[in-house]
């Protein structure tokens, strides 16, 4: 597989559903430097401390039978509000000229959810989409891994 390529001034978004990593390439094609640009952590509590009550009951038109409503999943909840605001940063960058490209690195499932998100301008300043959940390394480990060692793109 071929190196990934960045630029300098590219920028390497390596999230999760709970954390968000930007880094940007302060070197160049040839030899990258990713610097860490922002962190975005999200608190993420229990289900108990997130929930109210119970799940609720249907009854049925016809008879006694009653069924539960599944409960909400708290957690899946907030993963999808904070890459719904991760997307909403990331478009505000490409809009205001902060950068002209990025490159997405996160779990398969983050993946999936922040993709809905997307917008025109960011569809267009995204060079690559990478699925792979790195959000907990160290900037050197991530940089290596992808950078240097050829092993996404």
């Amino acid at each position: 597989m071929d190196k990934m390529r960045m630029d300098k001034g590219d920028w390497l978004v390596v999230c999760d559903g709970r954390k968000a990593l930007i880094l940007e390439n302060l070197g160049d094609e040839m030899f990258p430097n990713l610097h860490t640009r922002e962190v975005h952590e999200q608190p993420n509590p229990a289900t108990a401390a997130q929930g109210s009550a119970a799940p609720g009951r249907l009854h049925g038109a016809a008879g006694g039978a009653r069924s539960t409503v599944e409960q909400t999943d708290w957690h899946d909840e907030a993963e999808r509000a904070f890459l719904r605001s991760l997307a909403g940063r990331l478009d505000a960058a490409v809009s205001s000229g902060e950068t002209t490209a990025l490159t997405m690195v996160a779990s398969p499932r983050a993946l999936g959810m922040i993709r809905a998100d997307y917008s025109d301008g960011l569809r267009k300043a995204l060079q690559g989409e990478v699925g792979k959940d790195l959000v907990k390394l160290p900037v050197y480990e991530i940089e290596k891994q992808l950078l240097r060692s050829g092993a996404a793109k």
